[in-house]
């Protein structure tokens, strides 16, 4: 296939990149340079000018803390910047397969959200990909848009490679409060190329399966590193000194009903994940 990727130079961009290189693709990878979201005319020209047979719109604001004081950028970028992706790849001919977040939830239900949940974004950063969201549904119909959560990878800043910097500390305190799916971009890259390829259209949740805390998730981190997890202890929200400026979810789990119901394979648990990430960035 002759793809494209927005937001190549972001972790999950990077890995979607290795993976359509490994398979054979015809790979074009833009970054903010070649393709400016923000952009009107680079989006279309970038888009209308290679007519790629796919497009992998991955680039974001994800600053979801920063969102909340800009949120004209929030905005300009992850909505109205995914209108124009999603008219130029019409008007390309391009199927086009969108990521959102499992921010567009606001976090209250009890059980695992499932795609035909209604949103209720509590954070601008939500708000602005759920806006996203319903520019695909209206400017390029047959499209894909697949939510992801608690992203990490080789690449990029996440929460993996953070714990392994403070690993060294006597104890680290992390919220117990806030559960959801680890999601690994190595994984999520050869689940959203087999999308692709399929050319389904719809709305997918697309993460490694386990839900976990973060204070769960970052004794993982610690023991797959050979530190002792027992180092970290669990907060509530609330305690968090000094407070994060955008809502979290408290429930980010996100059943992968789509894919499940559908026939299509799911990401492995996070541990086997985890397991091979934390070897490479520590080998």
């Amino acid at each position: 296939m002759k793809v494209l990727i927005t937001g190549a130079g972001g972790q999950l961009g990077r890995d979607l990149q290795i993976h359509c290189d490994a398979q054979g693709d015809d790979v074009i990878a833009t970054t903010r340079a070649t393709l400016d979201l923000d952009d009107r005319d680079s989006v279309y020209q970038a888009i209308t000018t290679v007519r790629p047979d796919v497009v992998l719109h991955v680039g974001a604001f994800t600053a979801v803390d920063a969102c909340e004081s800009d949120p004209d950028t929030a905005y300009r970028v992850n909505a109205l910047g995914t209108r124009w992706v999603a008219d130029a790849s019409r008007r390309s001919g391009a199927h086009l397969l969108y990521v959102s977040t499992d921010y567009v939830f606001d976090g209250t239900k009890d059980d695992p959200y499932v795609e035909w949940d209604r949103p209720n974004p509590q954070s601008v950063y939500g708000r602005s990909k759920w806006g996203g969201e319903h520019e695909i549904a209206v400017h390029a119909p047959g499209a894909g848009v697949v939510r992801v959560s608690w992203v990490c990878g080789e690449h990029g800043n996440n929460m993996v490679k953070t714990v392994l910097k403070l690993a060294d500390r006597p104890e680290l305190a992390f919220v117990d409060d806030q559960r959801g799916h680890p999601t690994f971009t190595a994984d999520l890259a050869v689940g959203l190329r087999r999308l692709a390829v399929a050319r389904v259209p719809g709305l997918f949740h697309m993460t490694n399966q386990g839900a976990v805390s973060w204070y769960e998730f970052v004794a993982a981190i610690l023991e797959s590193a050979g530190h002792d997890p027992a180092k970290v202890r669990p907060i509530k929200t609330a305690d968090l000194d000094p407070p994060r400026p955008a809502p979290r979810p408290a429930n980010s789990v996100l059943d992968n009903a789509a894919l499940r119901l559908g026939g299509f394979p799911l990401l492995p648990h996070y541990r086997e994940s985890l397991d091979r990430l934390v070897a490479r960035l520590t080998g």
